[in-house]
Parts: structure tokens; C-alpha cells; sequence
């Protein structure tokens, strides 16, 4: 174990609150700039608004106690882009939706962005691009669950419908192979 660390350590108010499973562990956390996204500035204790990740999911804890803390599992993220210059780590749900996590000045937010990238790619087993009739485009990944459960997950562009019987087919015959690939049934 390092006598010295970069890492900041976690505020035992904002660890307090995380309500882990038995096996999850934090492996990295940052503060949440206050200045960039209008949340209340940090207390002395510094429990102000926390991204934590743990090994089994993404953890967004705000800095209002009695809130509930917002808690995803990596398999629920998509990806993350990082823009280096403005510390804003936009999350990619697989949902479709995005969300911009204002990292403060830290040096702990470099070690949790790196972390956040590890866990999402941990997440993923095999993954199968596919081009459908009509130009839209498919990504069909075989993931891991929080208790390492295989599962596909299909995410389109957006210009996706599957109600067309040509497009529904190019990506059931896609999962069926990206299934097949690690054995499972289609």
C-alpha cells in the first residue's frame, strides 16, 4: 500500500450514503464543479455534489443529503466522451440520453474518468456493427450484468424503426450471432 496517494479520499458523509452491495468497492471519485452546474458549493467537509464509481456502477451523489443518490449500472452507460479542456465527462446512456458531469479542478478527476472508461469497457464482452436497409446503424453488444450475467443490448443512431420487418430481421439475425459467438442461445 503507497504511503502517499493522489487520490482524494472520499468524505465519510458522501461514502455513508452509497449503500453498496456486498463484493462492490469505490475505486475512484471526483467532485462536481459547483461553479459549472448551478449545484450548492461544497461544505467544509467537502460533500458537495460526488461522481463516484464503484465496481458495479456509476454513483451520482448530490449534495443535498436527504437525496437519493442517482445509480447506474455500467451496463446501463453506453460510453463516456471526456472533454480534456472544459473537465466535462459527458455520460452516454444506453438509453439514448446524455448527461455533462462538470469535474472540478482535481486531481482525483483524472483518475475517475480513466476509472469510468475501465468499467464501461469491463461491461462489454462483443459487439457487432451493423448497417440496416435504409442507412441507419445498429450496435448489438453482448454485456455483463452487476452480477456478471451475460445479456444483448441492442443501440441504434437514432434513425432506427424497427417496426420495418427488413430492419427487425438484419438485427435479430445480428444478436443471434453476437450470442452465438460466447455460446449462448439465440
Amino acid at each position: 500500500m503507497a504511503l502517499f496517494s493522489r487520490r482524494r479520499r472520499l468524505p465519510d458523509a458522501v461514502r455513508r450514503r452509497l449503500d453498496l452491495a456486498h463484493g462492490d468497492t469505490v475505486l475512484a471519485a471526483a467532485p462536481l464543479d459547483p461553479a459549472r452546474g448551478g449545484e450548492v458549493a461544497q461544505d467544509a467537509d467537502g460533500t458537495g455534489r460526488w461522481a463516484v464509481v464503484t465496481r458495479r456502477a456509476l454513483h451520482l451523489v448530490d449534495a443535498d443529503p436527504d437525496a437519493d443518490v442517482a445509480r447506474t449500472p455500467w451496463s446501463d452507460v453506453d460510453r463516456g466522451t471526456l472533454d480534456a479542456e472544459s473537465r466535462t465527462l459527458t455520460v452516454h446512456w444506453a438509453s439514448g440520453a446524455t448527461t455533462d458531469l462538470a469535474l472540478a479542478d482535481d486531481p482525483a478527476a483524472r483518475d475517475l474518468a480513466q476509472t469510468f472508461r475501465e468499467r464501461v469497457q469491463q461491461s462489454v464482452v462483443h459487439v457487432e456493427h451493423v448497417t440496416l436497409p435504409g442507412g441507419g446503424r445498429v450496435r448489438v453488444a453482448l454485456r455483463r450484468d452487476e452480477e456478471g450475467a451475460l445479456f444483448t443490448q441492442t443501440i441504434g443512431d437514432g434513425r432506427v424503426d424497427l417496426r420495418d420487418p427488413s430492419a427487425a430481421r438484419v438485427v435479430a439475425e445480428a444478436e443471434a450471432r453476437v450470442r452465438a459467438e460466447v455460446g449462448l442461445p439465440a
